[in-house]
Formats: C-alpha cells, structure tokens, sequence
C-alpha cells in the first residue's frame, strides 16, 4: 500500500498501529483505549440538570458545579461530564 508512508508521517498511538497492522476493528471492546466510553445523557437526567443548575446558580459563595454533583442522581458522572453537559445545554 502506497499510502502507508504517509500515514507513518503523523503520531500514532499504540492501539491505532495495531489497528493499522491487524486490521482495522481488531481491537476488542475498547481494548487499548485510555479511557471507556462516557454514556449519554438520558434527558430525564438533562432535565434533572438544568433544574438543579437553575435552582443553585443564585447561592452565593457555593461551587454551583459541586452543589450539583452532590444531588445528581447519577453518581457515575465527574465534573468535567456535568461541566460539558451544562455548556451543550
């Protein structure tokens, strides 16, 4: 394959190389990937969000973001996810 050689110009990571060699979908359920995939927000759970957001926006002196993870009702979620979700929103 003539392409190959560009390919090889740009950073792979380990996994997509393997990819490359072995076939591309050879990797299996997210094997060799940093990190899993996130699950999307149900929107029951986006609306719980924004009546949380709404409802601690106003209090002064409090983190709004961890006044929200504190009463979300999915536990699973960080920070950063709520953070995300708040600014796709």
């Amino acid at each position: 394959n003539k392409k190959v050689f560009v390919e090889l110009l740009f950073w792979k990571s380990p996994a997509a190389v393997r990819e490359m060699t072995e076939g591309y979908g050879s990797l299996q359920g997210g094997e060799g990937t940093g990190r899993s995939r996130v699950p999307p927000w149900t929107p029951q759970e986006e609306q719980e969000l924004r009546d949380l957001y709404w409802r601690y926006k106003e209090v002064e002196g409090e983190d709004v973001i961890a006044a929200i993870l504190a009463h979300l009702p999915a536990p699973g979620r960080t920070r950063r996810q709520v953070v995300k979700q708040l600014v796709r929103l």
